[in-house]
């Protein structure tokens, strides 16, 4: 398996604000690598909630990650502003594959870059459903290049 290269942040769309709290660091005194997965996931979900293109609280779609990973190149720390980038690199009829990238205040390269994929599914039946068009807009505007 070949490692990845830490990415730009220019290669990102949208960024979303992180700032770190004290419960973030474990006791090796860097973030916790569990905690990678919530900044991605409150990325993606801020944006998509600021786009009009996601009902968390009542919503007929909701999605429901399938996949994910992570790779780490710098170690970052309470107290640190961060921001995380977000783009699409594959857009089905149901899924999305986000790649996500944690930047340090100021920094060009990513600390940490990682994926997801959720599958959109109905919220009660949980079976797959076409994206509506207001998230697949949302969605297309973060496609990759």
């Amino acid at each position: 398996m070949t490692r990845p290269t830490p990415q730009p942040r220019a290669a990102y769309p949208y960024h979303h604000p992180i700032q770190t709290r004290w419960a973030d660091n474990d006791v090796y005194g860097h973030v916790n690598n569990v905690t990678y997965y919530a900044y991605f996931d409150t990325a993606v979900n801020a944006y998509l909630a600021g786009q009009g293109a996601l009902d968390i609280q009542g919503g007929d779609v909701i999605g429901l990650v399938v996949e994910t990973g992570c790779a780490f190149f710098a170690p970052v720390a309470f107290p640190e502003a961060l921001s995380v980038g977000v783009r699409v690199t594959k857009l089905g009829r149901s899924s999305v594959r986000y790649e996500l990238a944690v930047f340090q205040d100021g920094a060009g390269e990513a600390a940490a870059q990682g994926h997801f994929v959720h599958v959109y599914v109905d919220r009660t039946s949980r079976r797959p459903v076409d994206l509506p068009p207001v998230l697949r807009a949302a969605l297309e505007a973060l496609q990759a290049n």
